[in-house]
């Protein structure tokens, strides 16, 4: 039996979370210091109410239920593969759900990005990659390249592997063990690099210091 590239992906998952009220603990624990780690990674970089905001793989709102509340009345916008997930977050863990329109929550396990809009200001990917195989993270690299071709900031976090040993099991400086072939997955600087390279788009990566260990790169 083939294992999902993600627990994610395992049939029910998202159904079986919400019915156990878990919709906080399955996107990755650490509910409120991520969150607020998140927003300052943002307003550090120049964000304002007036800017618009797409949290990619938006879970149940750890980052939007401080987001929306900063940003003016429907500037943030969330895709993640579970539609359900995303709205069971904007109804019980926002404090002005109206704030946030619905329909600024959208279903997307493809990076396929439908009914967004086409110009944003800051992107924002922290812990999906770090659950997804590097050639998932490479399309979805380049669909973010093609669709916003002239960013924005872009901000996303993984794991690394020294090179010559990401063919490996590691444990990151936090004590996370990540791994080449399953989540949670690592990868070499160079890979990463290669692919931004196709993507059309130019990484930095940046010194602060993140949960579990992973790297924020910004593009």
């Amino acid at each position: 039996m083939t294992r999902p590239p993600s627990p994610y992906l395992v049939p029910g998952f998202y159904d079986r979370a919400l019915s156990d009220g878990r919709h906080r603990d399955i996107v990755g624990g650490r509910w409120d210091e991520t969150g607020r780690l998140q927003m300052a990674l943002l307003t550090a970089r120049g964000l304002q109410p007036h800017h618009h905001l797409l949290d990619i793989g938006a879970g149940s709102l750890r980052l939007g239920c401080k987001a929306v509340p900063y940003l003016d009345p429907g500037h943030y916008w969330g895709t993640d593969a579970s539609g359900a997930l995303m709205q069971r977050g904007r109804e019980v863990e926002l404090p002005d759900p109206e704030r946030l329109p619905a329909d600024h929550l959208v279903e997307d396990a493809d990076f396929a990005f439908p009914n967004l809009p086409a110009q944003v200001d800051y992107l924002i990917a922290f812990g999906v990659f770090t659950h997804l195989p590097p050639s998932q993270t490479a399309t979805a690299l380049a669909r973010i390249a093609q669709r916003w071709p002239t960013p924005c900031i872009f901000l996303f976090t993984v794991f690394l592997a020294p090179e010559g040993q990401g063919d490996e099991s590691l444990r990151q400086p936090d004590g996370v063990v990540t791994h080449p072939d399953r989540p949670p997955y690592h990868m070499r600087e160079t890979a990463l690099l290669a692919m931004a390279q196709d993507a059309g788009l130019r990484l930095t990566r940046q010194p602060d210091r993140l949960p579990r260990g992973q790297v924020l790169w910004q593009g």
